[in-house]
């Protein structure tokens, strides 16, 4: 048996694959990607490499009636169902069924008047923060311009505005998705307001969302970047942090990062083979306040190895993020926490080569009467690792949460974890009205009561 036929078999395994792709080639206007083609094999991975799937097909939509008819094909013969854009949010490997790839649906309109986006299924980022700029608007984007937009919104999205504006979600004011049956569905907070509570932050269990609206600030210039100092002051500035976020504004969004950086010439000079620690910030306003609000804490970190603050467009900063592969949200950053991390990052030997601390609160943390459902809400801290490593969970357990962020969340296992135990039981109520045999059971979903 080659190869080739391998993959097609483990494809095509469900029974009704071969119908269901019959079917589609009669009614789907967009591209068919089967097993055995050069651009199947690139179009069925997502961005993680630690995930294989062999779908049956990858049907490419050109609109939202591809959408309908993708879904009510796999619905009609049985098969696994599954949503991709970017790639960023795909958690578990779908074999066998249809994987509806919706990058093509990603048209941005901007209203500068209303201060509303309008984005398809596959927009990101940089697409939303191009078209914005022009009239000196900002989203409430992610650290991460390749970034889907839609998926962002729908894990609660927080970035580096969210604690001057709340989580993405929280921007939401309307949607157009395709139901578990196949119809298409508006979603305000006038028609169907259940889903429109439910898509603010609760995952993609509620159906194939087509296009989403949400609301712009206006921002055109801030004041941030990264600056890197000596590893040794890690400590010093990591105390004098948990004290200084106190009392900041919510226009300042910051993080330390405790990192070892490779040995690359693709590492500036000053940082290449060497453990550092880097402050990251944005601030929302003027670029001397900006500068003073910083001063206590760059002051506690020494001189810098490399300074990357200055007054930068929104649209242009380029914070960028630290991989999730691991997260643990803080009541607060004792004593405990900051040697653990300081730990986790001791030598070139550690699984772990980063571990970021970001400040939460502010807008994010606001109680809010038409607020999604989005978690975390009350969490000062988060703490990121770049890799698993069990001996730093252990050690950040006593002040964790115990949890979750759904876009920071691999482990399908726990999507509960990522809410408050009323919402996520409001959330298996609308999930038992809109999607009560669980069609959309790929991937963070929560199940029908």
């Amino acid at each position: 048996m080659t190869v080739t036929t391998a993959i097609r078999d483990r494809a095509l395994a469900e029974t009704g694959a071969p119908a269901a792709i019959d079917r589609l080639r009669a009614t789907f206007a967009g591209a068919l990607h089967l097993p055995g083609e050069l651009s199947y094999d690139v179009l069925r991975r997502p961005l993680n490499p630690a995930l294989d799937p062999y779908p049956a097909v990858v049907a490419v939509a050109a609109n939202a009636s591809d959408v309908r008819a993708a879904l009510t094909a796999a619905r009609r013969h049985d098969l696994p169902f599954a949503v991709q854009a970017t790639g960023h949010g795909t958690h578990v490997a779908l074999d066998g069924g249809i994987l509806l790839n919706t990058a093509g649906l990603n048209g941005v309109r901007v209203d500068p008047q209303r201060r509303i986006a309008r984005v398809g299924a596959g927009a990101r980022w940089s697409q939303v923060l191009a078209a914005t700029a022009r009239h000196g608007l900002a989203p409430l984007s992610g650290s991460a311009p390749s970034v889907g937009v839609v998926g962002f919104i729908l894990g609660g999205g927080v970035g580096w505005l969210s604690r001057k504006y709340g989580f993405a979600a929280d921007s939401v004011i309307g949607a157009e998705l395709v139901n578990a049956a196949g119809e298409p569905v508006r979603v305000t907070a006038d028609e169907n307001p259940d889903l429109h509570w439910a898509i603010r932050g609760g995952g993609p269990g509620f159906g194939v969302v087509t296009a989403l609206e949400f609301r712009l600030h206006p921002l055109s210039e801030v004041y941030g970047g990264v600056a890197y100092f000596a590893a040794e002051r890690a400590l010093p500035t990591l105390a004098r942090y948990r004290e200084w976020t106190a009392a900041v504004p919510d226009e300042l969004s910051t993080a330390i990062v405790v990192t070892h950086a490779p040995d690359s010439d693709e590492v500036p000079a000053a940082l290449r083979g060497r453990r550092a620690l880097a402050i990251k910030a944005m601030y929302a306003g003027d670029a001397r306040r900006g500068r003073r609000l910083l001063e206590p804490l760059l002051h506690i970190a020494g001189p810098p190895l490399l300074d990357g603050f200055g007054p930068m467009s929104y649209a242009t900063a380029a914070m960028g993020g630290t991989p999730p592969r691991q997260l643990e949200l803080m009541r607060e950053l004792d004593d405990v926490t900051i040697d653990a991390i300081l730990g986790a990052v001791r030598d070139e030997h550690s699984p772990v080569s980063t571990v970021e601390i970001r400040h939460w609160g502010g807008a994010m943390s606001a109680s809010r009467i038409d607020a999604g459902p989005v978690g975390a809400r009350d969490v000062p801290f988060s703490v990121i690792a770049d890799a698993r490593d069990d001996a730093l969970a252990e050690a950040l357990r006593p002040g964790a949460t115990g949890g979750s962020f759904l876009n920071f969340l691999a482990d399908t296992t726990r999507t509960a974890s990522a809410y408050s135990e009323a919402d996520y039981r409001c959330l298996i109520g609308i999930k038992a009205i809109h999607d009560p045999d669980s069609f959309f059971r790929h991937g963070h979903t929560v199940p029908p009561a």
